[in-house]
């Protein structure tokens, strides 16, 4: 059962589909001994959403032995995607468990990272449960990293050791994210999406300066919970403080819901057997139908662009793929369905060189993420608009009035260029 990297990684074939755990489990061990076949191997393709860390696989040196075909495009292998050696799938986060247990993209090998077995044989997938839990189901082939550092997680995140084919011990650092304070634009952004927050709600958010600026900005409310699809340091201080307690959750009051984290090392102790949080299969947390069933959802998601109609472009810079489709979509929706629910979508008005981040139109290419039908609240350091229920005229204005003031005359041209008043 245990071996070596290199040993482990002989039951990867030329012509195989590969899946690598994400996140802060990337195995890295594992990536390595893989790419070190490169020799041996022809044509290997590597399935994964965002990995940390290091991706040799994706260098245009192997590009014979191994091609990438990313369901959300990270840093490590942008440049392998963008240059062709590599192609990103879009589509909804909940859906990917679907593609492995449908057989659309059936799996050869999983490589994965996990806790070591407890006295009953069970490792645990820690920090990055997501679509791993179906991977394993379906992947002819489960080889394992193995490591005392990644913390044990409560939910459907276990796996016995009787289904893992190959396990390699390591002892290392996870990944972690330590996100920078938020600028003054960040902070008031956080200011405007808490005002938005009302007590008893269910949140929804991820990782980055605008979301840790409206957990700092919820310290005065009460009975909030947790359903969302990852979350990070900023949660940790509103559950000490007794804000987050998910009492008045209907799905799995009182627990924190969550498919992935990352962040600190205190926040992956405070993951460790926590039994407040709820480590879940992607497919359920980020299902609509989950989703709607608490009160208040409030979800919090950003973009990289919008249109004055309301488009939102998520994924990519144009046709160049930055990031994924995620679950932006997911919760979107199923905040909007939610009693008293709130989508929002929120972004600085203007990127760090000036550009106008509400625009005219979206760059040629761009992929919408979230549908204009979709969004209900997007909101920047100048406000908050409300485009539910208003019409494309209506959502110009609004979007204008919350647009860089330096932008705001250029954004008045083209709606009346298009609208024409």
């Amino acid at each position: 059962m245990y071996t070596t990297p290199e040993k482990a990684v002989q039951v990867i074939e030329s012509n195989q589909r590969v899946f690598v755990h994400g996140v802060s489990a990337s195995p890295l061990r594992l990536i390595s001994a893989m790419v070190d076949r490169a020799d041996e191997l022809r044509n290997v393709e590597i399935v994964h959403l965002h990995t940390e860390g290091e991706a040799r696989y994706a260098e245009e040196q192997y590009k014979d032995s191994f091609r990438v075909n990313a369901m959300f495009v990270g840093a490590n292998v942008r440049k392998a995607v963008n240059s062709g050696r590599g192609n990103y799938i879009p589509i909804f986060l909940s859906e990917i468990p679907g593609l492995f247990r449908k057989n659309i993209l059936p799996l050869d090998v999983a490589m994965i990272h996990v806790s070591p077995p407890d006295q009953h044989g069970f490792c645990s997938l820690g920090v990055s449960v997501e679509v791993t839990v179906a991977a394993i189901q379906c992947a002819k082939h489960v080889i394992a990293q193995v490591n005392p550092k990644m913390p044990r997680s409560h939910g459907d995140g276990l796996i016995h050791v009787k289904n893992i084919d190959a396990m390699v011990e390591v002892n290392d650092d996870l990944p972690e994210q330590i996100v920078p304070a938020p600028d003054e634009a960040e902070l008031q952004i956080g200011k405007y999406c808490a005002g938005l927050i009302d007590n008893g709600a269910t949140l929804q958010m991820g990782i980055g300066a605008i979301p840790n600026a409206v957990l700092a900005s919820l310290g005065d409310h009460k009975n909030l919970g947790v359903h969302t699809e990852m979350f990070s340091d900023g949660v940790m201080d509103l559950v000490e403080k007794g804000v987050i307690n998910g009492k008045k959750k209907r799905v799995h009051p009182g627990k924190i819901v969550s498919g992935f984290t990352m962040g600190s090392r205190k926040l992956y102790d405070f993951l460790d057997d926590n039994p407040m949080i709820a480590m879940l299969d992607i497919a359920y947390v980020n299902d609509t139908a989950v989703i709607r069933r608490n009160p208040k959802v409030t979800a919090i998601n950003s973009a990289i662009e919008v249109d004055i109609t309301g488009q939102v472009c998520a994924d990519s810079i144009g046709t160049y793929h930055y990031s994924g489709v995620g679950g932006q979509m997911d919760f979107i929706r199923g905040a909007s369905l939610s009693e008293g629910g709130k989508p929002i979508i929120a972004l600085p008005s203007s990127t760090k060189k000036g550009i106008s981040r509400i625009v005219p139109f979206l760059k040629p290419g761009a992929g919408v993420v979230t549908t204009r039908a979709h969004v209900h609240y997007i909101v920047t350091e100048y406000g908050v608009a409300n485009l539910y229920g208003k019409n494309l005229h209506q959502r110009a204005k609004l979007l204008t009035e919350i647009a860089h003031p330096d932008h705001r005359e250029d954004l008045d041209k083209a709606i009346f260029e298009r609208f024409k008043s």
